[in-house]
């Protein structure tokens, strides 16, 4: 139950911190919906990297709960899908087979695979070919639809690595970004207000 909590916690806390950035003035509003896409991409594609990267080794095979993926596996997780979904975009069904990998270095590369897949789905989105219908294996989807999906799916496995990393007293990195720390009161409980 609290692991629940801590997990809805840091996504409402993830999504008012974006708000707030735009309403300081911290973010560009894009005025395209093809620069919205590519501007969220980019910044999921940073956290994630990043979350990759500090995260040591030994922390990889960690698990919050027994029933939950460790956190390699949900590194794993965001590469095998988004070399799925971007490959679909850009016309030929790849796989990276990341879920296989034990290393963190294997599965970090098969994340860099993942995101350069991405980058060349994300680098050919204009406004204009955003409604083209792509095919997803299930039926077909518009590209900007399933780009869309690629960012949200992004956001919400970071939200579960971020947890994995506050479990493990690191700051995740869009919190370290921002000038956070690990927002704890006095009473040693997680502040509020710092979402990831």
């Amino acid at each position: 139950m609290k692991a629940k909590f801590l997990i809805l916690t840091v996504a409402v806390g993830a999504c008012a911190g974006t708000a707030l950035l735009f309403a300081q003035g911290g973010m560009q509003q894009p005025t395209t919906l093809s620069a919205m896409l590519n501007q969220r991409y980019t910044q999921v594609k940073t956290s994630i990297t990043n979350a990759a990267n500090e995260m040591p080794e030994e922390n990889y095979s960690f698990k919050a709960t027994p029933a939950e993926m460790s956190f390699g596996e949900w590194v794993a997780h965001v590469a095998d899908t988004q070399v799925r979904q971007c490959s679909t975009v850009n016309g030929q069904v790849k796989t990276v087979g990341a879920a296989q990998k034990t290393t963190k270095a294997d599965i970090v590369a098969a994340l860099k695979t993942s995101f350069d897949e991405c980058d060349a789905a994300f680098g050919k989105l204009t406004d204009e070919n955003a409604m083209e219908a792509v095919g997803t294996g299930r039926g077909n989807a518009s590209r900007a639809g399933q780009l869309a999906y690629v960012t949200a799916h992004d956001n919400e496995c970071y939200g579960s690595m971020a947890v994995y990393m506050r479990l493990k007293g690191i700051v995740p990195p869009s919190t370290a970004a921002r000038g956070g720390g690990m927002g704890r009161g006095a009473s040693g409980g997680m502040g509020r207000g710092r979402g990831q």
